[in-house]
């Protein structure tokens, strides 16, 4: 009964502080040349600043202020609200593809909150309330709760140093063991179709549970990238391109896709936007034909050396971001890994085999578990006519 209220505290924490006024926090890191933002994920939110090294101290004083100063009263907790279901309205609500997803990811998930939209239930977001706020910011927020992570310019022990001075008193929150919801055995695959006038491009897709990396492990993980990166990555390259698009010209795109970075459950998907004249059902049929073809006979040299060129440029690229870099080590050790696991992964990556590759088609691909959608244009109702000169 309270999705979204993660998100919903993350708007709340530009509010002010007992330090520091309402909308100061931003407008003290834009005078200092800087950029501040954050977002909220499934397992955790993230509030970041780009500055110049020399203003480390300063963000690390105003992060440790509202990680513990926060004020939030019902004439700031109400309009905030606000502004987050305008958000879930102009995002979701006007989306066909957006509430789409929604079902999709709601029908995939039997039981865990994943299945919950990030933003929240429309119906839910306009309950949470000022009591919602401070339980879970008075829960959370604490030292024991968060990684820091500092990329750039800066030495280890000066970072060391300023953690003490401005986390080090604050007092913790007391982590307790994680109560995790469980899945049910996925024992029957589920079908969904949505029509709205709306759509200009019909698709079809097919969503798998899979294992994330830290329930199933790297190798297993690292297959489940890889096949995806054959099925789907590259563009024309790609096996579910070269057949649909190129060979039987039944599609005008398609791809796939591996979630795996969740702390619980990951997924596994494919998708196919039909040519013109063609029918979703003819899409599926050759989408499961190429899933099909690849488990039985695994992919070729060339396919896997290619995605093996691509996840390596891929790699290499991200090294160039200081903000990728540090979301990554974020993102992964909050999630559960370490750093020596975030740090190989890359060499796990390149370590896999066509064997591994198809054993992953094989046993991760259940079609029990899985929710197959397709989004589709309905034709508006018609109008109704009046005849020249009636009143209208």
């Amino acid at each position: 009964g309270e999705s979204g209220l993660a998100h919903f505290l993350e708007h709340l924490l530009f509010k002010g502080t007992k330090t520091i006024k309402p909308g100061e926090f931003s407008r003290t890191i834009a005078r200092i040349g800087g950029r501040d933002n954050a977002f909220t994920s499934y397992d955790y939110t993230a509030y970041f600043q780009r500055v110049a090294a020399h203003e480390l101290e300063t963000i690390m004083r105003l992060e440790a202020d509202r990680m513990h100063n926060l004020v939030l009263r019902d004439d700031i907790v109400v309009p905030e609200r606000d502004v987050v279901l305008e958000e879930r309205n102009q995002r979701t609500e006007t989306d066909p593809g957006s509430l789409f997803r929604d079902q999709m990811t709601a029908a995939l998930y039997l039981n865990h909150p994943y299945g919950n939209p990030l933003v929240g239930w429309k119906r839910e977001l306009e309950q949470l309330s000022l009591a919602d706020a401070l339980f879970h910011y008075d829960e959370f927020y604490a030292p024991d709760h968060a990684i820091l992570v500092v990329a750039g310019d800066v030495s280890a022990a000066e970072v060391e140093r300023l953690a003490n001075i401005y986390y080090g008193p604050l007092k913790p929150a007391g982590i307790k063991d994680r109560e995790r919801v469980k899945e049910p055995p996925h024992r029957s695959a589920r079908r969904m179709k949505m029509s709205d006038p709306r759509v200009r491009q019909p698709y079809v897709i097919r969503s798998y549970l899979a294992p994330s990396r830290r329930q199933g492990g790297d190798k297993d993980a690292a297959a489940m990238a890889m096949l995806a990166e054959v099925l789907g990555g590259g563009g024309v390259t790609s096996r579910l391109a070269k057949q649909l698009q190129l060979k039987d010209r039944i599609t005008i795109n398609s791809g796939a896709f591996y979630s795996g970075s969740n702390y619980d459950y990951g997924s596994f998907g494919v998708y196919g936007v039909p040519a013109p004249g063609v029918d979703l059902q003819t899409v599926e049929d050759g989408i499961d034909a190429v899933m099909a073809e690849l488990a039985e006979n695994g992919p070729t040299d060339a396919e896997l050396n290619r995605a093996k060129t691509l996840i390596r440029a891929s790699e290499i690229y991200g090294q160039d971001s200081q903000q990728g870099l540090a979301r990554q080590y974020g993102a992964g050790l909050t999630n559960g890994l370490t750093i020596e696991r975030i740090q190989n992964w890359p060499s796990v990556l390149l370590e896999v085999t066509a064997e591994d590759v198809q054993r992953a088609a094989q046993t991760q691909l259940r079609i029990e578990a899985s929710v197959t959608g397709w989004l589709m244009t309905q034709a508006p109702d018609p109008q109704p006519t009046t005849e020249a000169g009636a009143d209208q």
